[in-house]
């Protein structure tokens, strides 16, 4: 029997086994299957005859069956999964790593700038990925263009030069190289193995893409809650969809979201700069929770009686995530201590006096303010206390100028630690932050006003203390939780107490 071949204590290679011989879909991204017999690696619902124990070898990324030599499934494609919702539990250097490569991190600033970010050099951070991943950091980032690129060349009728440069690859050569390697055929073969679903010209810059996820997934929620904050301007959303413009590293961008009937996730994409897509579908998968295992957060909630019922009714609850990190703070930072209707209406204020003009496409015309505008003119914009402004146009001043580094590759406490020191700054707004930026599903919120009406309404203690300790036993879920309470707060509480700032931060 073989062993593993990375260190994942969650399962054992006979779970695994077990797992791949059902076909369980629910795993699908969560490791992948290389079979010595065949020189193939699958995905564990590859629907083909189950291999031998033997012939079996379990990798945690699809960058390390690269490394040893495998190439990928053409039945089941196994790059077209869901990520792995591992790198949102860890918190750890591999967690950290993985979340900064999906953000394009050594793209943009190579190994060196990956590896100061975390902290470590070069060399260091290599052997740690290696020996626990099985994978560098450049093989890490390799599969993650070689990703893009299928689903670029499956999803879209963009010519194969454009689908090479916005995958992330430095020339068409080593596009081909890699798409042979990893797929076992050219570029264009991959392409023609696709269903077509559509016709018509494509539009310049133009993207309509499919964003796999797993199980149940509540997107009414999720509209409903994007739709109660939106930005005018920046932002549309109603019950069915959501739209922005968002600052991406190329230039400024538009997507919008859909959910369809069959329960696919629809991303059309509009880019100034085509290279900068693999960053926006991270983006867009962060802010949609679509990398979340519902199943497992629904079993362990569902254990627990008084949650039995709230689960049943909405399977498959996300957390909202960030499209930006910088701005994130901003919103939780000016909502504190008023509705949320009252926020959306300052924020709209503030965009439309400092946020950068773009062209209009489907309601939203401008870009949500940068930092440096924040903290140059936030204070002519803002209304209420002068303090709570002074602190919001500080932090603005820290995030453009570096002092305070805020972002999806952060250690959570060091990051927590860091929002605490700065003026204006509580242990509600900290972790709330840490909740939407490092996509943790472990935050609990104790005094979060709308936490305890949701925590009254179900029968759950609601004072803090007595929720802490009621809730930690569902650890490392209680993010989800959170969102359960929140959904179950009485309407009147949702209204006039935003959850995205509390009424009274813990001193």
């Amino acid at each position: 029997m073989s062993t593993l071949a990375t260190s994942i204590p969650a399962m054992s290679f006979d779970e695994r086994y077990r797992v791949i011989r059902s076909r369980d879909r629910r795993f699908d991204g969560q490791f992948v299957t290389a079979v010595r017999s065949t020189g193939i690696y699958c995905r564990p619902s590859c629907p083909a005859r189950t291999p031998k124990e033997s012939n079996v070898t379990f990798y945690a990324t699809s960058a390390a069956a690269h490394e040893a030599g495998y190439r990928a499934c053409k039945r089941c494609l196994p790059e077209a999964a869901p990520g792995s919702p591992q790198w949102n539990l860890r918190g750890d250097v591999t967690g950290r790593a993985m979340r900064l490569i999906a953000d394009g991190v050594v793209e943009r600033e190579g190994v060196p700038g990956l590896a100061g970010r975390l902290g470590y050099s070069t060399r260091h951070l290599t052997r740690l990925l290696t020996a626990e991943l099985g994978a560098g950091p450049l093989a890490l980032s390799r599969a993650h263009r070689a990703h893009t690129a299928r689903m670029l060349l499956v999803g879209t009728d963009m010519p194969a030069a454009d689908v090479a440069f916005s995958a992330g690859f430095s020339s068409v050569r080593q596009f081909n190289d890699t798409v042979r390697e990893v797929f076992g055929m050219p570029p264009l073969d991959l392409r023609a193995r696709r269903r077509r679903t559509r016709a018509g010209e494509p539009v310049a810059g133009a993207i309509d893409l499919v964003l796999p996820h797993r199980g149940p997934l509540d997107a009414a929620g999720l509209f409903a809650w994007m739709s109660a904050r939106a930005v005018a301007g920046v932002e549309v959303a109603d019950n069915a969809s959501f739209a922005r413009a968002l600052r991406l590293p190329g230039g400024a961008a538009w997507f919008q979201v859909r959910v369809g009937a069959d329960d696919r996730v629809r991303l059309h994409a509009r880019l100034a700069h085509l290279g900068d897509l693999p960053v926006l579908v991270t983006r867009v998968r962060r802010l949609f929770d679509l990398d979340a295992d519902p199943l497992a957060v629904d079993e362990a909630l569902a254990r627990h009686p008084e949650l039995a019922g709230r689960v049943a009714a909405l399977p498959g609850i996300r957390v909202p995530g960030a499209a930006d990190p910088h701005e994130m703070l901003i919103r939780a930072m000016v909502g504190q201590q008023i509705t949320v209707a009252a926020a959306r209406t300052a924020l709209t204020a503030l965009a439309a006096a400092l946020g950068e003009r773009v062209a209009p496409h489907a309601g939203t015309d401008r870009l949500f303010p940068t930092m440096a505008a924040i903290a140059e003119h936030g204070h002519e914009v803002l209304r209420g206390p002068a303090a709570r402004i002074r602190a919001i146009a500080g932090a603005a001043a820290a995030l453009a100028s570096g002092e305070l580094a805020l972002g999806p590759g952060d250690d959570a406490s060091e990051q927590r630690a860091a929002l605490l020191a700065r003026p204006g700054i509580g242990p509600w707004t900290a972790d709330y932050v840490r909740m939407r930026v490092l996509a943790d599903p472990d935050i609990t919120l104790p005094g979060d006003v709308a936490v305890r009406a949701g925590a009254r309404a179900l029968g759950i203690p609601s004072d803090p203390k007595g929720y802490a300790a009621w809730a930690e036993p569902l650890a490392p879920w209680r993010s989800y939780l959170t969102a359960h309470l929140w959904a179950a707060a009485p309407a009147s509480r949702r209204a006039s107490v935003p959850t995205d700032s509390p009424i009274q931060e813990a001193s």
